[in-house]
């Protein structure tokens, strides 16, 4: 039927950053050192050559050494994300694409009609369960507890803000016709947002925790249109706001700790009483 080949199309176009993106070169789109202390020799002889005399990727402590770390980014996530918010923005203006819309709901609800579940609740949430649950089990990720914490909640806010600012400005209507605040999908969002979180921690460990975390992020989606509370190009639209979420975080955060480096850093909940929202805050000490 033509609804699962929409499934499978929107997997093959959020996994390419999942399995692409972990079969490339070591390091392509890792977070790696780029400004280190090697002690007296790299002093000596200068950064530049010091590394070019002991090429490899170099990781060191930061009790014992401070250092820089520098984003480098990759288009592939970035041009994944940019096509399914491009699809599902063009669902507004775009006819066929919004009739694409119906009929996906009408097959979905023509054969599973009496369909309703709440695992998608907390499928969403699996790969960042996962993230922490295999460090606990001692198979580790690119960083420790505080930074992957720290960059975390980065992706959270910005994912949470972009969807609520996105959902108040286009009011689309439910498909059950319960409220107008459709599109994009959040779950979705935060589905995706947790499964790049997981690839990009695990990539260089092994490929396929990435494609699981893509796997109950798809499922999450799915399961957003079979319980009637999204569209099809909301869910799509979600995936990319979650991808580029993760993405921006992992940009942003070595900024930020370049930022503060040579003070002490803490992580405190906040919780703002007027909008009902909680948050974290990154206090710097000098």
């Amino acid at each position: 039927m033509r609804f699962y080949g929409l499934q499978l199309l929107m997997l093959l176009v959020a996994g390419r950053s999942a399995i692409g993106q972990t079969m490339a070169p070591a390091l392509q789109d890792s977070v790696h050192v780029e400004m280190a202390t090697g002690g007296p020799k790299a002093r000596e002889a200068g950064f530049e050559q010091y590394f070019k005399d002991n090429p490899g990727p170099v990781r060191i402590s930061p009790p014992e050494h401070p250092y820089l770390y520098a984003y480098k980014v990759n288009p592939g996530p970035l041009l994944a994300s940019a096509i399914m918010i491009g699809y599902g923005a063009a669902t507004f203006h775009i006819r066929p694409l919004h009739d694409l819309d119906l009929a996906t709901k009408q097959e979905i609800r023509g054969e599973h009609s009496q369909f309703k579940t709440t695992i998608d609740n907390y499928l969403q949430y699996s790969p960042i369960l996962g993230v922490y649950a295999l460090n606990a089990l001692g198979i580790h990720g690119e960083h420790n507890f505080k930074d992957r914490t720290i960059i975390l909640g980065m992706a959270s806010l910005i994912v949470c803000g972009t969807v609520t600012g996105v959902k108040n400005l286009t009011h689309r209507e439910r498909p059950d016709g319960s409220a107008a605040n459709s599109f994009p999908s959040g779950h979705t969002a935060t589905a995706f947002m947790s499964a790049e979180f997981m690839r990009m921690e695990y990539k260089n460990v092994s490929p396929w925790y990435g494609v699981g975390a893509y796997m109950a992020a798809t499922a999450t989606g799915v399961l957003r249109m079979y319980n009637n509370r999204h569209w099809l190009s909301d869910v799509v639209a979600g995936a990319g706001v979650g991808i580029l979420s993760s993405q921006a975080a992992f940009w942003l955060y070595p900024k930020i700790r370049k930022r503060f480096t040579g003070g002490n850093t803490m992580i405190m909940p906040t919780y703002d009483v007027g909008t009902k929202s909680a948050g974290i805050s990154l206090v710097c000490i000098r």
